[in-house]
């Protein structure tokens, strides 16, 4: 496996633990405690291969996952949203956010990560950023 797929796979695999960590931690009340030993189980396997450092950017954009979500959940909005069915009750749902706002932010930190990936792999990783001259 060439070094470039080994890094991709490995932020991919962040990536995932990133959205379960937040998910964990936006559903603590209810399922995020049966989502947290999945979560640590995935870090720890990740955190014990070689060269890990290099996706780990991918945590930051697996935060993203979740929000386009919510975008999705809250398309009908801002605002409220009622529907019709057709036994002639009525269904309304209030309080919606904007979700172009919610996508518009979760693209930003999805676009964050492989930036940030990109960069660290120009870097050569055992030279200083700069050579003190003599």
């Amino acid at each position: 496996m060439t070094g470039n797929t080994r890094a991709w796979l490995l932020f991919m695999g962040w990536l995932a633990t990133g959205a379960c960590y937040v998910l964990t931690l936006l559903t603590v009340l209810t399922i995020g405690i049966y989502i947290l030993p999945i979560t640590v189980a995935a870090t720890i396997a990740l955190a014990t291969r070689r060269d890990t450092r290099q996706g780990m950017p991918g945590l930051l954009s697996g935060a993203s996952l979740p929000l386009f979500l919510l975008a999705y959940l809250n398309r009908h909005g801002p605002g409220t949203y009622c529907t019709t069915s057709a036994s002639g009750g009525d269904s309304c749902t209030e309080g919606l956010l904007n979700p172009w706002v919610l996508l518009a932010v979760g693209l930003l930190v999805l676009s964050t990560g492989p930036a940030l990936l990109l960069t660290m792999r120009r870097r050569p990783a055992n030279s200083p950023a700069h050579t003190p001259s003599p």
